[in-house]
Parts: structure tokens; C-alpha cells; sequence
């Protein structure tokens, strides 16, 4: 529900309060420490993390919600937005990922094999989007917020990330397209042009698909506050919650030598926590290789993933509580936790199968020029279209089913 904005609102400030200044130490401790034990990078990424999570919160920028409202109701703006953020990213990403190098330091994108895993594992993610109630991106930055379900949702999405390295193997063994890269195929200028083709092309098909059903397209709701005080609180316009995130995770890719992504540091932590309680997760093809080895052995603020991810949850607390919006309350209706349950084992499954998230498979893959992360994105879909059917038995919401009149 919008507010209208007025001078005593924008005077009316809330207090950052304890988990705002919290947060805000946590951010400063934390890129100094990391930058002591574990190098200036480190550090920096843990505060590229933060500055994510701020972006995540004040934008709501939500794929799951975005994907949910054009499924159910044909609004395509978040959609729109999605492939604006799509378009700056290849732009920015495209001509160093061609020449191998950024500001002096190599850099490779997100390009993995497409095949059945990446199907299953993105049409499964697909489904959990909808019932754990958000991505990766946003099962951090909203449980960061105080959503204390998406706390249910984040753990069993821990759950399923360890579960699916059981047998990665396995998944990984069945057919597939080598790693393909629009980059390697057309070049940094021809990939570009392919890709803003595409993207203007999903832009264009939502502008009709609203406009049929609604006759004109949505616009944004104004917002109760305005200048610094609408950057420093919140809420963002959602075009400068993209254009933050595709900067940011181009600062990823110059900081960390690769893009943004989340879901593996998921499955870090549920193998550590497989160890603590006697499980011994490096019988798993996974965890043999020498990468996923070192990271099991290390500690886990010497995963790059990992820190940017705590960066997400603390910025995110942040930010709700620069907006004085962090209020946690553990009053969840049983079916509301089910379907919590269900959809991080299929968030944390699927992901891990399918070589990344909406961040890592969709976001980073796609600004990468990867073939998977396209793949990614259709059987994505279709997960959300199934998930969106199912919403109603968990969250007693009427049952919309997709238009095919005309």
C-alpha cells in the first residue's frame, strides 16, 4: 500500500535502533577483520555483501514476486526490470570477459554445462521460489529483514543445497551441451547485440501480454519519502535497485576474478554442519574435488561466497532497520511453515543440480553469456508456473490460473 508523501512524514524518521547499529558495527568489524586474516579482498567483498543487501532491501527487488505477479495477474513491470538489469550487466560484463582480464586481474564468468540437470534442477527451483517464498537472493535479504519464516526457509534450503552434493555426481554424468558462451560464439560486441535482442524481446512480450490483459501498464507507487532520505531509507525506485545490482556484482567480478552467486556457500554450510553431527560429507564425489575440498577444510570466512552472503544478511538488518521496518514476529501458520519446508529442499536441491540460483545461474550466468543460464530461466519458469498453482494450498490464496483466451 503506497503513502502519499509529505514534509511531517519525511521528518518523522525512525530510530536505527539495536539491530540496525548491530548491523552496522558487524559490517565495519567485519570488513576490517576479514581484511586482516583473510587479505584486502576479503574484506571488501564481505562489504560489496552489505552494500547488496541494502540494494535487495530498500529496491524489494524479488524475482519471485515479479515472476508470481505476471503469472498470476500478466503485470510484467518487475519482468521489464529484470532485463534492464540483464542488459547492463552483458554490457558491462561481456567486453573484459572477452579479453580475460579486468583492471590487470583474469577474470571467467559463470559458464557451465546445459543439460538435464540444469532442467530439473532449475524447473525444481522454480517450484521452491514460490513455496519457500523467495530466491536466494531473497530468502537472504528477507530473513536479514526479520522475516522469521524466511529463517525456516533459508535452513531447509541449507538442507536440500547438502543433499543435492550427495549425488551431484550423478546428475552431473547425465547428457548435456558443453559449456557454451554467447561470448566465445559471437565475440564481446555480437554477444551483446544478441543478447539485448533477446532481452528486448521477453520486454516486449510483457508490454503486450499487460496491455491485453489490463489495457495499459502498471506504474510505480509513489513513495513516502523523497531525496537522501528515500536513498538512505527506502523504498527505491526498482530501476535503481538493477542498476545497483549490476554494478555491484560487476565490482564481484573486478574484486573476485568471477560473478556474484550464493547457493554454494549453502551447501558449505550444510557440510559443515553434516560433519558436526557425524556425517562425513567427503565420502561425496562433491567434495573431492581439490576446489570444494579446500573450502570444506578451510574455514568458512575463507569462502568468498560465504562472506558475501553474511554481507547480504547484515546489510539487509540494516536497511529494514534504516527503514524502521525490522519487526520479527514467530506467528507463521503451520501450512505457511510446511510450505516453507518444501520449498528450501527444492530451492537447496535444485540449485546445487543446476549449477547455481537466480543469481548464480540466472543473474551471473546470463551476464556471463552462458547457454545454461538461458536454459536456467525457461524451466525456472515453468517451476514457477506449477508453484504459483500450488501457492493456494499453502497460503489460502485464490486460485489464478494462467489466461489462454486469445
Amino acid at each position: 500500500m503506497s503513502i502519499a508523501s509529505s514534509p511531517a512524514l519525511e521528518t518523522r524518521q525512525p530510530p536505527l535502533g539495536t539491530p540496525g547499529l548491530g548491523a552496522l558495527v558487524v559490517l565495519v568489524l567485519g570488513t576490517l577483520l576479514l581484511g586482516y586474516y583473510h587479505g584486502p579482498a576479503q574484506g571488501a567483498l564481505f562489504l560489496v555483501g552489505g552494500a547488496l543487501g541494502i540494494a535487495l532491501y530498500h529496491a524489494a527487488f524479488g524475482f519471485t514476486s515479479a515472476w508470481r505477479v505476471f503469472i498470476m495477474d500478466g503485470r510484467g513491470r518487475g519482468l521489464r526490470v529484470q532485463m534492464i538489469l540483464l542488459a547492463i550487466a552483458v554490457v558491462l560484463f561481456f567486453p573484459f570477459l572477452a579479453s580475460g582480464t579486468l583492471f590487470g586481474h583474469e577474470v571467467k564468468g559463470s559458464v557451465s554445462p546445459a543439460g538435464i540437470g540444469v532442467l530439473v534442477g532449475a524447473f525444481m527451483f522454480g517450484i521452491g521460489m514460490q513455496l519457500g517464498g523467495g530466491c536466494a537472493s531473497g530468502t537472504l535479504f528477507t530473513a536479514g529483514g526479520g522475516n522469521a519464516r524466511m529463517l525456516i526457509t533459508l535452513f531447509f534450503f541449507i538442507v536440500g543445497s547438502v543433499l543435492g552434493t550427495v549425488n551431484f555426481d550423478w546428475w552431473v554424468s547425465l547428457p548435456s551441451l558443453p559449456p557454451t558462451s554467447l561470448v566465445q560464439s559471437f565475440g564481446a560486441i555480437g554477444g551483446i547485440a544478441v543478447s539485448l535482442i533477446i532481452f528486448a524481446a521477453i520486454a516486449v512480450l510483457t508490454v503486450v501480454v499487460e496491455k491485453r490483459w489490463h489495457g495499459s501498464l502498471e506504474k510505480e507507487a509513489p513513495s513516502p519519502r523523497r531525496g537522501f532520505s528515500r536513498f538512505l531509507r527506502g523504498p527505491w525506485p526498482l530501476v535503481l535497485g538493477a542498476v545497483a545490482l549490476a554494478l555491484l556484482n560487476f565490482v564481484t567480478l573486478s574484486i573476485a576474478g568471477r560473478p556474484w552467486g550464493i547457493t554454494s556457500a549453502f551447501a558449505l554450510w550444510g557440510a559443515k554442519g553434516a560433519q558436526i553431527i557425524g556425517i562425513d560429507p567427503t565420502a561425496w564425489a562433491y567434495w573431492q574435488t581439490p576446489a570444494n575440498a579446500k573450502a570444506l577444510a578451510d574455514s568458512v570466512f575463507a569462502d568468498i561466497t560465504s562472506v558475501m552472503d553474511f554481507g547480504i544478511i547484515a546489510g539487509a538488518v540494516l536497511a529494514s532497520s534504516l527503514a524502521g521496518r525490522f519487526a520479527p514476529s514467530w506467528d507463521i501458520p503451520l501450512r505457511s511453515v510446511l510450505a516453507a519446508v518444501i520449498g528450501g529442499l527444492l530451492l537447496g536441491y535444485g540449485a546445487r543440480i543446476a549449477y547455481g540460483c537466480n543469481i548464480g545461474a540466472y543473474f551471473s550466468g546470463i551476464s556471463s553469456g552462458s547457454l545454461h543460464g538461458y536454459l536456467w530461466a525457461v524451466a525456472a519458469f515453468a517451476g514457477n508456473v506449477i508453484g504459483v498453482r500450488l501457492r493456494p494450498y499453502f497460503f489460502f490464496e485464490m486460485k489464478v490460473l494462467l489466461r489462454t483466451d486469445g
